[in-house]
């Protein structure tokens, strides 16, 4: 058992080494390795402070984006709501125009219509009075072909005459 236990002399340089260097360790050691570890804590603290600003400013773009998204959707539907009826007015006004250019062709066909009909109307009364007068014309000429006759009816022309201005 000898082996394992040291000897008085032994343990008190021991002791005096382990002294000295738990001073020496006190004195620049400590500070250093708690410098070095309160900057890291440090530097692990601004870290967790900007990766919350980074997620609250994440969170933020976020919901400008759902509300820029929501403000499209609203101007994309109203944008579509004006189409709509600018579509409907346009059809409308097409209608309208093609009904005022029917009742326009209508009217000009009506007016050629009663233009020719009058036009026929004139050259029929024309052919008529035309052939009233070969007809009348025919007519005197066997009738009167007598003189007795013309000298009749021209008596009867003026007894008719003269009873029109009486």
């Amino acid at each position: 058992m000898d082996l394992f236990l040291p000897e008085s002399g032994l343990v008190i340089w021991m002791l005096i080494a382990f002294l000295i260097v738990f001073a020496i360790l006190a004195k620049v050691g400590w500070p250093m390795i708690m410098g070095a570890v309160e900057k890291r804590n440090a530097y692990i603290a601004d870290s967790l402070q900007a990766a919350d600003e980074a997620n609250n400013a994440l969170a933020g773009i976020e919901q400008r984006k759902k509300e820029a998204l929501a403000e499209s959707q609203a101007e994309q539907l109203r944008i579509m709501k004006e189409s709509q009826e600018l579509k409907a007015q346009l059809i409308e006004e097409a209608k309208q125009q093609a009904r005022q250019e029917a009742e326009k062709i209508v009217a000009d066909a009506r007016l050629r219509i009663e233009k020719e009909q009058a036009e026929a109307m004139a050259e029929i009364k024309s052919q008529v009075i035309t052939l009233s007068v070969d007809i009348a014309e025919k007519l005197l000429q066997s009738e009167l072909q007598e003189q007795n006759k013309q000298s009749d009816y021209i008596e009867k022309l003026l007894r008719s005459s003269q009873q029109i201005e009486a």
